[in-house]
């Protein structure tokens, strides 16, 4: 996160509606190691190619999750009580929340949280014909930030859903403290659906986010696309290529944007350098055995429950109980 005294150092750089995304690019490239939060891949355009991610043959987090979510949805819900909410963190499209509505019976709302308005919107309108009886209450909001309820819903039951391993972008640290956020929204006495990628073959990891028609690439570019867009950026886009690799140390796959030349490119009037060869960090996505995502949500306060897991093992879906 930017610190208050970037905005005094640059305060005609980064004021303005968009200056979170301003002062991000600008303290993200000034590191030594250059890096953007992957947050910011999520734009309209970036939303679109992640979909048609989602259908690549070579991206088997989403359909092994469906396959999960269209197995097991029932048992899923079998324990949510009459006038609970299901709240949704960084819901998006909530296509995959359909599946879980469907077993689920007399909710008094759902509520789904995310930063893209236009996405929430689709939902809603989407749902409400699926589902005409379903109050749908959204929140527009970084899910990764306090979050409060509408004083109507707080006191009732609440069924939280995280899926697609979102929690997987956040390093161990990070992501115990956003699961521990996520325990104090839903107590107290709520239950938490998270989808969280297993570890397997480094030559499938790879191969998910290197895929051949080059949509991963064209979604990690996006990101300079989006600079350009909306911070008067003059990064040439022809001269950066989409990486993505496995660190075993880490346990992540990470992806990168890899000058193929000595270039300097602008953010707003400010300049940046770059060797041939150098990356900017844009993505990491952590992947766990059962037992180290466990151990995680330990440390966050919850209670284990629950996994699923698709035929393959090659994802899973974890139930936290707060108490």
């Amino acid at each position: 996160m930017w610190m208050d005294t970037k905005a005094r150092l640059l305060p005609d750089v980064i004021t303005g509606p968009d200056q979170d995304f301003a002062a991000s690019v600008i303290d993200g490239l000034s590191l030594p190691r250059k890096s953007l939060p992957c947050r910011f891949f999520y734009d309209a355009r970036g939303s679109e190619l992640f979909e048609e991610i989602t259908r690549l043959p070579e991206y088997y987090p989403t359909r092994a999750e469906i396959a999960i979510l269209e197995t097991y949805a029932a048992e899923m819900a079998g324990n949510t009580v009459e006038n609970a909410v299901l709240v949704e963190l960084g819901s998006g499209s909530s296509r995959k929340t359909e599946i879980l509505l469907g077993s689920l019976r007399g909710l008094a709302a759902y509520v789904p949280i995310d930063v893209s308005q236009s996405a929430l919107a689709e939902a809603k309108q989407r749902l409400s014909g699926s589902f005409p009886t379903l109050p749908v209450r959204p929140i527009i909001g970084d899910f990764s930030q306090r979050l409060a309820l509408p004083e109507d819903l707080a006191s009732a039951e609440k069924l939280g859903f995280f899926p697609g391993s979102t929690i997987g972008n956040f390093p161990p640290p990070a992501a115990s403290a956003l699961l521990a956020a996520m325990r104090e929204l839903l107590s107290p006495d709520g239950r938490l659906i998270v989808g969280v990628d297993l570890k397997k073959d480094a030559r499938a990891l790879v191969q998910a986010y290197n895929d051949a028609q080059g949509v991963t690439a064209d979604f990690n570019l996006n990101l300079l696309a989006r600079v350009n867009r909306e911070l008067d950026g003059s990064f040439d886009l022809a001269c950066f290529r989409h990486e993505a690799i496995y660190n075993p140390r880490e346990g992540r796959i990470e992806m990168h944007l890899v000058s193929c030349k000595d270039q300097a490119a602008s953010v707003r009037g400010r300049w940046f350098w770059f060797h041939a060869g150098e990356t900017i960090h844009t993505e990491n996505s952590y992947k766990y055995t059962i037992g180290q995502f466990q151990e995680l949500a330990r440390t966050a306060g919850w209670h284990r429950g629950r996994v699923w897991t698709d035929a393959g093992k090659l994802f899973s879906v974890h139930e936290l109980v707060v108490g």
